[in-house]
């Protein structure tokens, strides 16, 4: 066969893959079906890399509700806690008292607290005793031989306070009443006016020594609520509601 009846035969078969070609070609054009298909996939497809608004504030309010369950939960743990160690502070504290009462014919210590010596107007009823406050020591400073330890008058609740709760009047006591004067806790100091003790409580049980310089450091705000850590003379340790602690000031000793 010479080059020239090739060519001539091979025409027909040229033009037989060129229709060849143009029907795939034909076959490659995608169908509506199909490309409505493909915009449903592309809107899936935008759609899985964000959250719209609805799915967000959902999830958003999800939390919120998990986060008000958990954190007063949390709240009361901690405060528990808290709570836990000032016990045992207070009754260190006690024992303390009553190693002095020992040594002292069983009267507990003739001494103040901040707010006597820093409010000294609150004793304008008993000018004797008004006039002798700034020659009176500190009750947690004329414990401390029988206490050896100064972190015993911490409340580890003790935020302060700008106002004393008994009387209203102005106090600073920030940023702690630790770390201003030195305790947390607070003394009935009708004790000291009185001379009073362990040999002349008609019933210790009923007789509040110490307690926390402030009623929210262990008290709640929903519901608002004060609540103090209390030391009796009988060594025992309460938490009282601020009117319980109000009936056992009105209450004779």
């Amino acid at each position: 066969m010479c080059i020239g009846q090739y060519q001539k035969a091979a025409n027909p078969l040229s033009n037989a893959l060129k229709q060849e070609i143009k029907i795939e070609t034909w076959n490659l054009v995608p169908s509506p079906d199909l490309k409505g298909e493909c915009a449903k996939m592309r809107s899936l497809s935008s759609r899985s890399h964000g959250f719209t608004l609805i799915e967000l504030l959902t999830v958003i309010a999800i939390i919120a509700v998990l986060a008000g369950l958990i954190f007063p939960v949390f709240l009361t743990a901690r405060g528990k806690a808290r709570e836990t160690v000032c016990f045992s502070n207070l009754r260190q504290v006690g024992l303390s008292v009553s190693m002095y009462a020992q040594d002292n014919d069983g009267l507990y210590p003739y001494a103040l607290d901040p707010a006597d010596r820093y409010t000294p107007i609150i004793w304008s009823a008993f000018p004797s005793f008004q006039h002798d406050i700034p020659t009176i020591g500190m009750v947690h400073e004329v414990l401390q031989p029988y206490a050896k330890s100064k972190e015993i008058f911490h409340c580890p609740a003790d935020t302060g306070f700008d106002t004393e709760d008994f009387t209203g009047l102005p106090l600073d006591a920030t940023p702690s009443s630790f770390q201003k004067f030195g305790t947390s806790y607070y003394y009935r100091t009708e004790i000291a006016l009185r001379h009073a003790g362990e040999m002349t409580f008609q019933n210790p049980a009923q007789v509040n020594v110490l307690f926390d310089g402030a009623g929210k450091w262990h008290g709640s705000l929903f519901p608002l609520a004060q609540r103090y850590s209390t030391l009796f003379a009988d060594g025992h340790t309460k938490s009282l509601t601020r009117n319980r602690l109000d009936d056992l000031w009105a209450t004779p000793f």
